[in-house]
């Protein structure tokens, strides 16, 4: 572990790519109605826009840490930042969705190689007793960024249009090489074996599943779709049992889940990570299709939601220092629940935007209260030679939620459009379709309350996903306090200093 440095300005020049490659799981959210205008696609299709980055970032993040450990972590850094920039180009230069769709596969792959190597270089430049404050930051910034991508894409599209949400990655991308290049340091390697029958069966298994749940609507459920969730479901398996056997470096150390809290934090961030994801896609087209809003309008409608989580963090931090790590995470899955189910009543034509507001305020207040404590405790009770790996396991454990609850979604999106008799194109907006807004009142109104209905309806599925999260954070127990745990606890009160 290096101690002749000051590891903080190494981790500020990783934080801005990782802040930039989780932006982009939810940036696109607020786009999809303008995705779907110009290159004439379907609520299915643009969907997959966000679930191609979320499987391709996900599947690669059991084995990109190894890479980190064999070839150094800023190398691996350095080359994925170069993928997810030059891959924000070709994105922001498609000429039709399924162009749009491989450019965003590769960008997840780029965002693969660089997720784990900031967890990577936290544990192997920060002394214990920093550490806890260094993994508050990233934490920190991880729930930030999924709630500041929407107000950003939306002011990005109303400016100069969807293709600038991935433009402006490019000069971030830039800065955050040389800043990388510059500040970070040159870790020692250690060689490692590849669990290359692993990394295929999570591949496979994911790819499967993903693609089953997605398209099933589409497809009217049919009999070979349902053979595909079985076959991912199967395969998945027998990714388990192959991990229990392998005697050698697997992919997932199944002992790491003897550790309660880091079993049941991996249990939750799936449930957090699953319910962001399918959280926006839903909520900007009731605010943009049902009350017209434009981009940036729809997106400062959650302006309160990121704005809290930003300043309550660092004071949820301090006080979660003096409590059981079960209490904050769990008030603040119950509370972004209820926040959810109070967004779906009020998704009315009528319904009152400055109560969303209000509403939204307190689900970022929740947001606070998850985010930096589940990262702390999963990794609180771990060997410090187990660090490295367990956050791997975390980081892919979120993305897996997050590409399930993108999945799920769209196919419930999609049935519940179909129900109210609605079209299952984009919703009035492309395809063909014509503009909502272009339709007399005695037209309109019926299809906005369907629209609305539709909309609604699909919220109850993140929020019954947040309760799990309820569940899983009830199940903590209490940190053994050594001295060295509380040398910890002193380092993390101090997180809204850093």
């Amino acid at each position: 572990m290096s101690t002749q440095r000051n590891p903080w300005p190494a981790l500020y020049a990783l934080v801005v790519g990782f802040f930039m490659i989780l932006l982009d799981m939810t940036i696109v959210a607020v786009a999809n109605p303008a995705i779907m205008k110009d290159l004439n696609a379907d609520v299915s299709q643009v969907i997959w826009v966000t679930s191609a980055y979320l499987l391709a970032y996900a599947v690669p993040l059991l084995v990109t840490g190894r890479l980190g450990d064999r070839f150094g972590p800023k190398n691996i850094y350095l080359g994925g930042l170069v993928v997810f920039t030059l891959a924000s180009l070709w994105c922001a230069e498609s000429t039709s969705i399924n162009m749009l769709i491989a450019a965003r596969a590769v960008q997840g792959l780029g965002a693969a190689l660089m997720t784990p190597q900031t967890m990577a270089v936290i544990t192997r430049t920060f002394p214990p007793d920093k550490r806890g404050a260094a993994m508050g930051l990233w934490g920190g910034v991880a729930g930030l960024a999924t709630l500041v991508g929407p107000i950003l894409g939306g002011v990005l599209v109303d400016w100069q249009g969807w293709q600038w949400i991935f433009y402006v990655n490019v000069p971030i991308g830039i800065i955050a090489f040389i800043a990388a290049y510059v500040l970070v340091p040159s870790l020692p390697t250690n060689r490692h074996k590849f669990d290359l029958v692993g990394v295929a069966l999570s591949a496979v298994g994911m790819f499967l599943l993903v693609f089953g749940i997605q398209e099933g609507n589409t497809h009217h459920w049919d009999a070979w779709i349902w053979a595909m969730i079985i076959a991912g479901l199967v395969v998945l398996g027998l990714f388990i049992v192959n991990q229990a056997r392998n005697t050698g470096e697997p992919l997932v150390p199944l002992s790491l889940f003897k550790d309660r809290n880091f079993a049941f934090s991996n249990l939750a961030i799936a449930a957090m990570g699953a319910s962001v994801t399918s959280i926006f896609v839903p909520t900007y087209f009731y605010l943009q299709q049902v009350h017209g809003m434009s981009p940036t309008r729809s997106a400062l409608v959650f302006a309160p939601m990121a704005i809290l989580t930003g300043v309550f963090a660092p004071i949820i931090g301090k006080i979660s220092d003096r409590v059981a790590p079960r209490v904050i995470p769990t008030v603040g899955f119950a509370v972004f629940s209820a926040t959810l189910f109070g967004f779906s009543a009020l998704m009315k034509p009528d319904g009152s935007i400055a109560l969303f507001m209000v509403i939204g305020g307190i689900a970022g207040i929740a947001n606070a209260c998850i985010w930096a404590p589940l990262a702390t405790t999963a990794t609180h009770g771990l060997p410090v030679q187990q660090a490295g790996a367990g956050a791997g396991v975390y980081n892919t454990t979120r993305q897996v939620g997050s590409v399930l609850g993108s999945a799920a979604i769209s196919a419930l999106l999609s049935a519940r459009i179909a129900a109210q008799g609605l079209p299952g194109g984009p919703i009035g907006e492309g395809g063909g379709g014509q503009s909502l807004s272009n339709l007399p009142a005695v037209v309109r109104d019926p299809i906005l309350e369907k629209l609305s209905t539709a909309l609604s309806q699909s919220l109850y599925l993140p929020a019954g996903i947040l309760l799990i999260g309820v569940v899983a954070s009830a199940m903590f127990v209490g940190h053994a306090k050594s001295s060295g745990d509380k040398q910890d606890d002193a380092a993390k009160a101090n997180i809204g200093a850093h």
